[in-house]
């Protein structure tokens, strides 16, 4: 079995390295190029299904609904040099909303270029910049829908084989807050077992072997969304080609296989603790009680 604790340990020290300190000044024993030990194609579908849950606060103006989440993504990394790598790729990312007809949005969805400069290891980026420019919008297109969201992270180590920080930074031109900080802690407790406290994803996960890997994990999502004509029973949300940010706060299990080369399937469950659709410019917001949520993921790279 590969060891977890050594993949880690040469990612985040090398990334560190490299992003703060420049080339290494040591000489490197003969090992594979990163043409051999970093995957040049990468594909990624998720489907997620959250159940149906009650709007809260609104004295019952907007009922009940569900959401139905698809996300397919492609990317391609060109080799600049050593360890660097240019990734540009394109994803589509669409919600479906079912319920009470309250005037919100039926649906939302964006296509949008995945371009990022990245130092990476073994398949994971240690530290890296990207940007998503694109459409995000609800049923037509139109100029106005454009909007930039973007991240940029390194890590570091705090304790020698087993504590490394991990700092970052994003946002979007139509995002509430337009910045916010990310980052946090990752944990080597043995090679089997580690703590990804690193916000908005953190997880606790388990490798029994190299074909399988359990999770329980938290995903805070948001993202901003241009709409179309927003009537609602709340005199207060009546927008016409207004911005909202969508938002889901998750906490869940999830088991992985990845002997099926080149594919990984994983599957998961859990509850979605809150969804908001944030109206920010407007003042206003809907928000729903918890509900449980499923997912299936399939990632595969060449």
């Amino acid at each position: 079995m590969k060891s977890i604790r050594l993949l880690f340990i040469s990612l985040f020290l090398s990334a560190a390295a490299s992003a703060i300190a420049g080339a290494p000044t040591y000489e490197a024993q003969p090992s594979p190029t990163p043409a051999d030990e970093n995957h040049r194609e990468l594909f990624d579908y998720e489907l997620d299904y959250t159940g149906n849950s009650s709007f809260f606060d609104d004295h019952g103006k907007f009922g009940n609904g569900d959401a139905l989440y698809n996300d397919f993504s492609y990317a391609h990394r060109f080799l600049i040099k050593g360890n660097w790598f240019f990734r540009t790729g394109v994803e589509y990312e669409r919600f479906d909303f079912d319920g009470t007809n309250n005037g919100l949005p039926d649906h939302l969805q964006t296509v949008h270029a995945l371009l990022a400069l990245e130092y990476v290891v073994h398949d994971h980026a240690g530290a890296g910049i990207e940007i998503d420019p694109g459409v995000y919008f609800q049923n037509d297109v139109h100029g106005n829908d454009f909007d930039i969201p973007w991240k940029a992270f390194f890590t570091f180590p705090l304790k020698k084989d087993k504590i490394f920080g991990v700092l970052g930074v994003g946002g979007a031109l139509n995002s509430n807050p337009i910045v916010a900080p990310g980052g946090g802690l990752i944990w080597l407790f043995t090679d089997h077992l580690r703590l990804e406290g690193v916000f908005p994803k953190p997880a606790l996960v388990y490798n029994p072997s190299d074909n399988w890997e359990f999770r329980i994990f938290g995903n805070l999502f948001y993202e901003s969304f241009r709409t179309d004509d927003v009537i609602t029973p709340e005199r207060k949300l009546q927008v016409h080609n207004a911005w909202v940010q969508y938002s889901e706060d998750k906490a869940g299990v999830q088991a992985a296989y990845s002997g099926l080369k080149p594919f990984e399937i994983s599957l998961g469950a859990g509850v979605t603790v809150r969804r908001d659709f944030d109206f920010f410019r407007a003042e206003a917001a809907a928000k729903t009680n918890p509900a449980p949520f499923v997912k299936f993921e399939v990632k595969a790279k060449f």
